[in-house]
């Protein structure tokens, strides 16, 4: 996978808007982590795990050898991390016990600052790649999983 990133803050195509009072902007998607509705860049889709999967998905990622990990959203209050995948994932997601939350694709960038209060960036999209490999997380929430069962089995 080729990818670029660019450390440019998202900002809307224009100040124009046809849309209804209180509808999202066109340049955004809402996707729900934790049952908080966010506003997230249209060029990905969002992934949503429990936090405790997702940490452990993280700290495999991080570790693997050239396994890259883009923007991470964690939820203190629903308890739950947000990986950004690219746009189309969530068609063929389906690991059990996530979700994946589509978006429309318009090819935007994620924002520096936190998307809305009580959602804070665990990692931030100018520390991480532009989105996380949806295969590569996949086999992580996989070991997560299996991690997690094996350390709650064993006492």
């Amino acid at each position: 996978m080729v990818t670029s990133q660019s450390n440019d803050p998202l900002t809307p195509p224009s100040t124009a808007s046809d849309a209804p009072p209180g509808a999202p902007p066109a340049w955004c998607a809402v996707a729900v982590v934790g049952g908080v509705p966010l506003l997230v860049p249209s060029e990905c889709d969002v992934v949503t795990v429990p936090a405790r999967q997702g940490l452990e998905a993280v700290d495999i990622l991080r570790r693997g050898a050239g396994d890259a990990v883009g923007p991470v959203l964690h939820d203190d209050c629903g308890d739950t991390l947000g990986f950004l995948v690219p746009s189309g994932t969530a068609a063929a997601w389906d690991v059990p016990g996530s979700t994946c939350t589509e978006t429309d694709g318009r090819g935007l960038r994620p924002s520096p600052e936190p998307p809305v209060e009580g959602v804070d960036w665990l990692l931030p999209p100018e520390e991480a790649d532009p989105a996380t490999d949806p295969a590569v997380l996949r086999a992580a929430l996989g070991e997560a999983r299996r991690l997690i069962e094996a350390a709650d089995g064993c006492c």
